[in-house]
């Protein structure tokens, strides 16, 4: 074996064969494609090359309207986002879309609830904290058979399309969606759709028919209609479709139960985007749910429902904000921020700060987002309001903190330039280690390309922080020679371009100061 201009040294061991690559050569290449690609960087690489672009539809999010966005849809919503970002980065065309819990029984009783507790004015002042304090003032009488009965003629009424009915749960759903849209900005989250069950009422009545002409609707002896999802068709494993009373069945996902409006939106988003991947981002408990859904569309005759995926994730336990219990979403944003913006206070330096209030909200969310990855999805975990907002450790806090102390050094010694960078001043171990480190980036980006898990990113993302903190004191840039200091900028430079790319793939805004 040869030496090269990669291979700069040979040796053998016990057993093994020692190469060590060419320590320019490696420090040139590193900082070249990181600089060139920018925002591309590990995205290019030839890892890629083979995989085809594609369109894929997410749906992600999807709160039930008119009751307050329960902190349960944050895990599916920064889950769904992160999924989307990174197909854009690497090149696919992505739809997401909300699919809102915007039909059913609730609705009767809402609107019967709203008719003896309802308040027009704080309707429009903050409509789901109104709606819901409704909700929960009616459900007490829920189990009151005139109650009952009010709930489902009002529901009747909706069904068929009564214009007074259909204008009160009009303005419910178009109110929810404002102030749902007013949270999605604060969590830096958009949609580029928002459907909703209520969409595919003729249509769900189209896929009773199919299901009818294909032979595959069965009535049980008590006139409940199911479909037969078992293996040897002796009816072991059936899932309901629709009620004894002829309605069809919605939004009860969990109990096997599937709604025709699940089956019809599934089919109407193929023909409307022609897809390649539909991908469900919800909480493991609907895994039965998606399982049979999609063997249902297969015995309809579409084999699309093999490209159809459920990414399920465990549930946050312990959160809580200082007054107790939490449920809603808003209530934790606002807690994260509150402390995040005390402990950024009692620090010196957090008086040059220019927005104070929006630093802490995106620190606040990396804190949240980094906890809440670092695990496999599928797995619950026991949040920790100290543990999320430590600035030292794996925690998100370390991420931004450490991404701003890098912007601050370039702003400090003046933009790095790579033209005139002397790579053979780059040679001590802890350059190497962060150099060795970037390149890396793309293995880990195939990675979670592969199996859609963001746990791959975020260890990367804070083994970087770590290296770049540890380079960071023992390669000053400040009072070293003009080279020197200028080569160690181009290196943290990069560490701090490869860090914002991830960070913003995994739904976070780097912050400059801190």
């Amino acid at each position: 074996l040869k030496c090269d201009s990669v291979v700069s040294e040979i040796s053998a061991g016990p057993g093994t064969v020692n190469f060590t690559i060419n320590r320019e050569l490696l420090a040139k290449t590193v900082l070249q494609q990181v600089w060139k690609d920018g925002s591309e960087y590990g995205v290019k690489s030839e890892l890629f090359s083979t995989v085809p672009r594609q369109k894929a539809v997410i749906e992600f999010s999807s709160p039930n309207i008119a009751k307050k966005f329960h902190i349960g849809h944050l895990r599916s919503t920064i889950v769904g986002n992160f999924i989307a970002n990174l197909k854009v980065a690497l090149g696919h065309e992505v739809v997401r879309i909300n699919y809102l819990g915007d039909w059913g029984m609730q609705f009767g009783l809402l609107g019967v609830g709203f008719q003896s507790f309802g308040n027009r004015e704080k309707l429009k002042s903050s409509p789901l904290q109104h709606l819901f304090e409704v909700y929960v003032q009616i459900n007490k009488a829920a189990e009151d058979e005139n109650t009952k009965k009010l709930a489902q003629d009002f529901f009747r009424k909706l069904e068929e399309h009564d214009e007074q009915t259909l204008s009160i749960w009009k303005q419910f759903r178009d109110l929810s969606i404002e102030e749902y849209i007013r949270i999605y900005k604060r969590l830096g989250v958009h949609f580029d759709e928002y459907s909703g069950e209520s969409f595919y009422q003729e249509k769900a009545q189209e896929v009773l028919e199919m299901l009818e002409d294909k032979g595959l609707l069965q009535k049980t002896i008590k006139g409940t209609g199911v479909v037969d999802v078992s293996e040897k068709k002796d009816l072991s494993a059936v899932c309901t479709v629709m009620r004894s009373d002829g309605t069809s069945l919605y939004i009860t996902r969990q109990f096997l139960i599937i709604s025709f409006r699940d089956l019809a939106a599934a089919i109407d988003r193929m023909n409307k985007h022609s897809w390649d991947t539909m991908i469900y981002v919800t909480d493991k408990s609907q895994s039965n749910h998606f399982q049979h859904l999609f063997q249902i569309l297969k015995l309809m005759g579409y084999d699309w429902a093999e490209r159809c995926q459920h990414v399920s994730f465990g549930l946050v336990q312990g959160m809580k904000t200082r007054k107790g219990e939490v449920i809603f979403l808003e209530d934790v944003l606002n807690e994260v921020r509150s402390r995040m913006l005390q402990n950024m206070t009692s620090t010196k330096t957090t008086k040059e700060i220019q927005d104070p209030v929006e630093t802490a909200e995106k620190v606040g969310l990396a804190a949240l987002i980094i906890q809440d990855f670092r695990g496999l999805l599928s797995s619950d975990y026991q949040f920790s309001w100290d543990r999320a907002l430590q600035s030292r450790g794996d925690t998100g806090v370390f991420l931004q903190y450490t991404h701003a102390r890098l912007h601050s050094l370039e702003q400090m010694h003046g933009n790095a330039e790579l033209t005139d960078v002397n790579v053979a001043c780059l040679q001590e171990p802890d350059a190497i280690s962060v150099l060795q480190h970037l390149l890396r980036y793309d293995e880990v980006l195939y990675r979670s390309s592969q199996d859609l898990q963001p746990k791959h990113i975020v260890s990367y993302l804070l083994t970087l922080s770590h290296l770049a903190a540890v380079a960071h004191k023992t390669l000053p840039v400040k009072g070293s020679a003009p080279d020197v200091a200028q080569a160690r900028l181009c290196l943290f430079h990069a560490a701090r371009s490869v860090l914002a790319n991830g960070m913003k793939l995994l739904g976070i805004t780097p912050v400059t100061q801190m």
